[in-house]
């Protein structure tokens, strides 16, 4: 069973930056598309940005031109860059491989990491 440990939150005030991390414990993790999905409280979780195994990414429209996507496939880990953040990123940060409609691959979720946007 692939464990995914998310690292990297904090809390932070409006217009500042944070850079998560996710390592995957798959040997098979650079054939994925790997991608960050966040929870915030009574709602869904969906996702936000993700990355192919070319490296082509995409972005939701809430998070474009903020957030970047990046992964190491050698350290078998993706990351996210969240600049400019506001209060509406408050969430609970996690990482999976994605797959089709945007659903998670992997059947168990990490911990998470919380990210806290307020002054």
């Amino acid at each position: 069973q692939v464990q995914l440990v998310e690292s990297g939150g904090g809390l932070v005030q409006p217009g500042g930056s944070l850079r998560l991390s996710c390592i995957a414990s798959t040997r098979a993790f650079s054939i994925y598309t790997m991608g960050w999905y966040r929870q915030a409280p009574g709602k869904q979780r969906e996702l936000v940005a993700h990355i192919t195994r070319g490296g082509s990414t995409n972005y939701a429209d809430s998070v474009k031109g903020r957030f970047t996507i990046s992964r190491d496939n050698a350290m078998n880990t993706v990351y996210l860059q969240m600049n400019s953040l506001k209060p509406a990123d408050t969430a609970v940060y996690y990482c999976n491989a994605v797959g089709p409609l945007s659903s998670p691959v992997f059947a168990s979720w990490g911990q998470g990491t919380q990210v806290t946007v307020s002054s």
